[in-house]
């Protein structure tokens, strides 16, 4: 089973909110996922992202793959 950490996107219509979540590749973007691991909030002023830096670090040392956008989220924030 493919793992990646990624975004699910939720939110209004033009007001997005994603939550940073681990799901296997195969499934739909906002569909199955295995465990929630933060948020993201790219409306607010400063930009709000949240992880538990401690899973992240979990699921990485298992196998996990983060996607692009969420591996610079995570570099930005000196997660990774």
């Amino acid at each position: 089973m493919a793992v990646k950490i990624r975004l699910r996107r939720m939110g209004a219509k033009k007001s997005p909110f994603y939550r940073v979540v681990v799901a296997d590749s195969r499934c739909p973007r906002d569909g199955r996922f295995i465990e929630e691991i933060g948020y993201y909030n790219p409306l607010k002023d400063p930009v709000e992202f949240k992880v538990d830096g401690d899973k992240v670090k979990k699921w990485i040392s298992n196998g996990a793959q983060p996607t692009d956008t969420v591996r610079a989220l995570l570099k930005k924030n000196e997660i990774l």
